[in-house]
């Protein structure tokens, strides 16, 4: 069983194992010139419904059974994805499979970038995948959160909403809803400040992260969510609070862009 954080060097030593899928998030024209060998392209759009005002919801189960079964992918299948900008992409790819119950999933550290500086093997080739007859499973309600619930507990002082926007827009000075701002009690927290950008994107020492994220208020303790504005970024911070073992960690899919359009949410802004 591969780990959840893979090193670019153990994902080389499994690129032949049949039980494997490896994904590739990165933009085409990256993939185009090298990927993994054996890596299949997957365009990110797929894994957001699109639809306004909060493009950032998931899918219906009949899109993600179809995405998924063009993909080759089995109950059975290991999935490592990974992509060209430390994560957000891969990790949105991770956080949809845990929400419908698919478990077997590993993120390749710094992506293609920490792969091309390691000198692994590179393909240009695109391969063919071989369709599977995926059925999307019962949503895992301890990976999914939804307005509502959001609505009647983000005062809870047993939750931690960890706000992984730019502090432009956490602060209001950017806004990109009617609104302006973020969640009462949202603790802010950059999705990239966790990533190495000396070190090929790859996540910062680990005990660094957590002791920020825990001085902050972001503790294992807690109910953990995660947003942005359309759960793209956030989901590279899920993945961060998985990969630190967090007992309790949600993603909410509508992120600011429903928060920030609906009608009867409170905002903060910074005196």
């Amino acid at each position: 069983m591969l780990p959840l954080l893979l090193e670019p060097a153990e994902l080389a030593r499994h690129l032949d194992d049949d039980k494997l899928l490896i994904i590739d998030l990165s933009k085409p024209s990256i993939y185009v010139q090298a990927h993994v060998p054996g890596a299949i392209h997957l365009d990110f759009k797929r894994l957001q419904s699109g639809a306004q005002p909060a493009p950032g919801m998931i899918p219906s189960d009949d899109a993600l059974g179809d995405l998924f079964s063009s993909l080759g992918l089995t109950p059975d299948t290991h999935v490592v994805a990974y992509d060209d900008e430390g994560g957000g992409w891969a990790g949105r790819l991770l956080w949809t499979l845990d929400a419908i119950g698919h478990k077997h999933y590993s993120y390749l550290n710094g992506g293609i970038h920490a792969w091309l500086a390691e000198g692994h093997p590179t393909s240009s080739e695109s391969p063919e995948p071989e369709p599977s007859d995926y059925e999307v499973g019962e949503h895992d309600p301890l990976t999914e959160v939804h307005l509502d619930y959001l609505l009647k507990n983000f005062d809870n002082p047993a939750l931690a909403l960890w706000d992984s926007r730019s502090e432009e827009e956490y602060a209001g000075v950017r806004a990109f809803a009617q609104k302006a701002g973020h969640i009462p009690g949202a603790i802010h927290y950059e999705w990239t400040e966790a990533m190495d950008r000396s070190n090929n994107l790859r996540l910062r020492p680990l005990d660094e992260i957590r002791a920020e994220l825990e001085a902050r208020g972001i503790t294992p303790d807690k109910e953990v969510i995660c947003h942005c504005q359309t759960h793209h970024r956030s989901s590279f911070s899920w993945l961060v609070g998985k990969i630190l073992g967090y007992p309790r960690l949600r993603g909410y899919a509508g992120s600011w862009a429903e928060w920030g359009n609906h009608p009867d949410t409170p905002v903060e802004k910074p005196e």
